[in-house]
């Protein structure tokens, strides 16, 4: 997991030499709600820290909630004194930022493959997960796809605006999968797509989505599952901060207009051997079945990841593919495991439960978590969709709900970490509880 340090302060050294006018780069890693935290770096301290320097964060950053404040989770965050945690570098990641005023660096930190990773934090989370399959001779390919909305950069009364099209000046304001659309916002597209090429992400086909304004972005197979998670997650801070530079806020909200479909991340996951064997066409595809079967297992029990907050829980059920219930299903987008007609070289699955604010690095953990245990266990799966349009098994639908049937659960705990476990569930319950802190304008028109 340690890289050299020769080698990170090469990365380091050409980064300066490309970019001179660079004189800043973000440390950054993501938190439990997906968020990005770190520290703004003058370059030569960036050269000293990649030359062996201790670069240390305090631990609990980890354990922010949505709006940023800290809750009091066992003994962490008031009874344990703030301590920091040593990060790393990550290498490959230094690149530049193109869409601030001036000029900017990023680069990707993480407590994994240190001497105490911190282990409630997501990327260790995954890298763990990683490891474990790793050590059974299991090498995942994976690739993610993000849907998002684009929406006017003014917000009216605090509610998003319709994107207004470039071309027409009139507003983007008609649900419709139509090409034109990927030409009328061609601009804004592909700087957003050339911007994550930049950042080193295989950014590949462009699709006009079904609601008004929303759009996917897919990205490449990557044999390296930390770094597909990696793109997911660089993806959707560059994204943003283009979208800004061409007068559009871009949102990865999972369900931001209740009349039209919500944004999901679907991921897609083959397992391999290490002769290169797919293990999931192995036996006629029995393998593929257990997989799936402990994968419809594990997901009623894995819904705070999956679904991470009350707007992402509103996006599932009543509206175009988006599951109601744990299934599965032969090209069936309906299902929440679909499994795309492939040869069998390249047999997989596709994900497609988890909402487009998800934190991806959980996301990919809990699905591997559920594709080993299936393959472990070698139970048979629920009928799919294509024999039985009943099919499939209930999931918690409140984030009460979702943590209860996550905390106890003991696969979960045993693949993902218990002390992972305890953290991410009293985070989720705390931020539900902060939520519900507020009275809105439809409370009072109902009861006052």
């Amino acid at each position: 997991m340690k890289t050299p340090s020769c080698t990170l302060l090469a990365e380091v050294r050409a980064f300066r030499q490309k970019y001179p006018d660079v004189r800043y780069v973000d440390l950054i890693a993501l938190d439990i709600p997906g968020h990005f935290y770190g520290k703004r770096y003058p370059v030569e301290m960036l050269e000293k820290v990649a030359a062996g320097s201790p670069l240390k964060l305090p631990q609990n950053a980890v354990l922010l909630g949505v709006q940023g404040g800290l809750f009091k989770i066992g003994d962490y965050c008031f009874n344990d004194g703030d301590p920091d945690a040593n990060r790393r570098l990550v290498p490959g990641t230094l690149k530049p930022v193109s869409w601030e005023s001036q000029p900017l660096g990023q680069m990707l930190i993480t407590s994994d493959g240190t001497d105490a990773p911190i282990e409630f934090e997501p990327r260790e989370v995954l890298a763990r997960v990683l490891q474990r399959l790793q050590n059974k001779g299991i090498h995942p390919v994976v690739a993610f796809e993000l849907e998002f909305y684009l929406f006017d950069k003014k917000l009216a009364n605090g509610l998003p605006q319709f994107p207004r099209d470039p071309l027409s000046d009139d507003t983007d304001d008609q649900p419709n999968l139509h090409i034109e659309r990927l030409s009328r916002f061609s601009a804004v597209l592909d700087d957003m797509a050339q911007t994550a090429r930049d950042q080193g992400i295989d950014s590949t086909v462009i699709t006009a989505e079904i609601g008004p304004g929303q759009f996917e972005i897919n990205f490449g197979h990557s044999d390296d599952a930390l770094r597909a998670a990696d793109w997911a997650a660089l993806f959707c801070r560059s994204t943003r901060g283009v979208a800004l530079k061409h007068g559009y806020r871009a949102s990865f909200m999972a369900k931001p207009y209740l009349q039209f479909p919500g944004s999901g991340m679907h991921v897609h996951v083959s397992l391999y051997d290490g002769a290169g064997n797919n293990l999931l066409a192995a036996h006629q595809q029995q393998a593929l079945r257990h997989a799936v079967a402990g994968c419809l297992q594990l997901l009623p029990h894995c819904m705070p990841i999956f679904a991470p907050n009350h707007n992402a829980l509103r996006r599932l059920g009543g509206t175009v593919n988006a599951a109601t219930r744990a299934s599965w299903g032969f090209e069936d987008r309906d299902a929440c495991v679909r499994i795309p007609e492939s040869d069998p070289r390249n047999l997989r699955i596709e994900h497609r439960l988890a909402s487009a604010d998800a934190n991806p690095y959980l996301v990919l953990a809990a699905i591997l978590a559920g594709l080993e245990h299936g393959l472990e266990t070698r139970q048979e799966p629920i009928a799919p969709l294509n024999d039985d349009r009943s099919s499939g098994t209930d999931f918690p639908v409140e984030m009460l709900d979702a943590v209860r049937a996550m905390q106890p659960h003991t696969v979960v705990r045993d693949t993902l970490g218990a002390e992972f476990v305890d953290v991410y569930c009293e985070n989720k319950r705390q931020d539900h509880l902060a939520f519900q802190q507020e009275i809105n304008a439809r409370e009072y028109r109902w009861f006052l």
